[in-house]
Parts: structure tokens; sequence; C-alpha cells
């Protein structure tokens, strides 16, 4: 079902890969048009700043490739926020060696050449998209990794195993977000494409507001949109 029209006094939040850009073969290749900055930058002023991005990108590599939006960035699932474009709050103080985490991943990738690690500041990825027989062996090897480091959890994502922090997420996030200004009192709207955005998505909805699944498969959103494109035209027609 395609969704009513962004309501004024919404409290906006945006997954980044697979939702505003199309998903690439590596995550430093994705494309930002100078369309997305500045339609980010439009409904920013619209929204009186209830504008955010909530990804589980690291805020340092989502603000490379959005430096002029002046909204809040939640990344790495929720574990960092960055209330301004030179800032970063660390949300979660990771127990363990984030290092020797990424050493032990590039350790399991390296019989595949195909396989690509994403380091991040509070987990790891291993992404199988460009050989996706892989995917038996990524889920296996992550599993094994992850015995070795207590309070962390396997996130499933696409083409893509993760090990994050237990105790974070984007619905955490955005309900966090929801309490502080200039979100507090508006109706929140989230919109995401993967399955680390569900918990959102019920977030969203819960408190009174709607969340748009971008793309195909099973959803809790009440609305769904075909693809990044059809969610431009969509918030496109959304700013005044």
């Amino acid at each position: 079902m395609t969704p009513p029209k962004l309501p004024q006094d919404a409290a906006l939040f945006l997954d980044f890969d697979g939702c505003l850009v199309d998903i690439a073969a590596r995550p430093d290749a994705v494309v930002v048009s100078s369309e997305l900055l500045a339609r980010l930058g439009k409904l920013y002023d619209q929204l009186g700043g209830a504008v955010a991005l909530i990804s589980g990108r690291d805020v340092a590599d989502l603000r490379g490739h959005v430096p002029d939006f002046q909204g809040i960035v939640a990344g790495s699932h929720g574990a960092e926020l960055s209330l301004a474009p030179d800032m970063i709050e660390a949300v979660h103080q990771q127990p363990f060696d984030v290092a020797a985490l990424h050493r032990a991943a590039h350790e399991l990738a390296r019989p595949h050449p195909a396989l690509l690690v994403e380091e991040k500041p509070h987990g790891v990825g291993l992404h199988y998209r460009a050989d996706p027989g892989l995917q038996d062996y990524v889920e296996k090897v992550m599993q094994d990794l992850l015995a070795t480091y207590p309070g962390l959890m396997l996130q499933p994502a696409k083409m893509a195993m993760e090990i994050r922090p237990q105790g974070v997420g984007k619905d955490s996030a955005l309900a966090a977000l929801m309490q502080r200004e200039p979100f507090a009192g508006r109706v929140p709207v989230f919109a995401g494409d993967d399955t680390t955005d569900e918990p959102a998505m019920v977030q969203a909805q819960s408190l009174g507001g709607f969340a748009i699944k971008i793309g195909d498969g099973p959803t809790a959103a009440e609305y769904r949109l075909a693809d990044p494109s059809a969610l431009a035209a969509w918030l496109d027609a959304s700013i005044n």
C-alpha cells in the first residue's frame, strides 16, 4: 500500500543503503546524487530539523557520504550518535577488543577473495554479495566467531552477516530521539529496506506513526514502496 503524504508534523527517520541509495557491490561504492543531498536539505528545513538517518554504517562513514546533512545521524545500529556534522558520541561502550574482532574476520575472509570485511567501531560485517554461494560459509564462521565474544549478537542483513553489540538497535535509537527536540511531540515516520530496520518500523508504529518498507520481503510496515527511486518521488511530493 502506498503511504500517505508525509505529515507536516512528522519526525522523519531514514535508513541509508537500499533506502536512500541503491545497494552497491561494496559499501564504499554507493552513489549519492546531488538531488539526494538537496532533498535531505529541503526536508530538514521543512520539518524544522526533525530528520535523522539511522543506519548500520558507522557515523563517520555515513557523514562522509552526506557531508552537508545538518540533521542527526545514528550509526552502527544506534551504538553511535552524531548530533551535528562534527560530533560523534558513543552510545555503547564496547567491553571487547574490536581490533581483534576485525583481525579475526579478515582471517575468516582470507580463503575467499569475494568476501568483503566491513570494519566498524562497534563490530564487524562480512559481505558475500560478490558470491552469494558463500552464504552458508559466512553464516557458520560468523556464528563460530560470535561464540568467543559474549555480549555481542549476530545480525543478518542483505547479503551479509554482522556481529554487533547487544542492547542497541535502530528501534532504541528512534525511541531515544523521539524524547528529544526537535522530534518530541511529532509523528514518527520510518523508512527502511532490511531486516535490521524491522524493529524500528514496529517502534514508529507503536508511537503513533507509520513505517514504509522499501523493496520486497515480509515486513511489519503498513506501507511499501518499490525502491529508493520510489521513496525519492514520495519525499519530493511531500516537500512544499
